[in-house]
């Protein structure tokens, strides 16, 4: 299970445990927002995970991603509620390149070294922030081609989030038993410990507990 200790992934751990003894594997890759990493931690010790390996694997040489340095500034909100403009393609600034093929090849080599077939991502392709490594066909190809790259040849990567909406996903997750009060989503928290409440990671996990009319249990600056 790729953990990142954000609503998705949690979620998704909190759906995988019902069915498989789960190995949890978060990266430390140079995020700006390296809190998630100890929510990571809490959330697999909450839902009985067998292990959780942090792996350090460095990504911040790696330049124009808001997520990886100072270099370049985490887009806000102006108002709270509304995305900070997105560039002409649509994708936007704290994506990390090629981050999600780096984490599934990762992830395909611990899944065969514990001769299991299954791996698990939370990604959605509702609210996926327009990232092109959380879509559909990308997932259905890294599938393959991990089958093709690994002995046992028949690994099956499981993103049961994809078609739904964040509101849904924390339905989910709250029916399950997973307390969100463990998890973080912020991408430029404030002293650590808050969460700023305005990058569109934050306006996401607002509008879904929202929509979902369920209460936030996260610290806003």
């Amino acid at each position: 299970m790729l953990l990142s200790g954000g609503v998705d992934s949690s979620t998704c751990l909190a759906l995988a445990a019902r069915d498989f003894r789960c190995h949890a594997l978060s990266v430390r890759y140079g995020q700006r927002n390296a809190r998630e990493l100890s929510s990571a931690r809490r959330v697999s010790e909450a839902l009985g995970a067998v292990e959780h390996r942090v792996l350090d694997l460095p990504l911040d040489w790696i330049p124009g991603s808001a997520l990886l340095g100072p270099e370049v500034a985490v887009p806000r909100s102006v108002d709270g509620q509304t995305p900070a403009p997105a560039p002409p393609d649509g994708v936007p600034v704290t994506y990390v390149p090629a981050r999600n093929s780096i984490f599934l090849a990762l992830g395909a080599a611990w899944a065969e070294a514990l001769d299991t077939p299954h791996l698990y991502i939370g990604v959605n392709r509702v609210d996926y922030s327009g990232y092109p490594d959380c879509r559909p066909a990308f997932i259905e190809a890294m599938e393959r081609a991990l089958r093709l790259g690994t002995r046992r040849g028949d690994l099956l990567i499981h993103a049961p989030l994809m078609e739904l909406s964040k509101a849904a996903i924390i339905r989910r997750g709250v029916d399950l038993g997973l307390d969100y009060g463990l998890t973080w989503s912020c991408y430029d928290p404030v002293d650590n410990d808050r969460a700023c409440g305005l990058c569109d990671s934050c306006l996401h996990r607002k509008r879904g507990f929202a929509e979902a009319g369920i209460p936030d249990p996260t610290r806003y600056a």
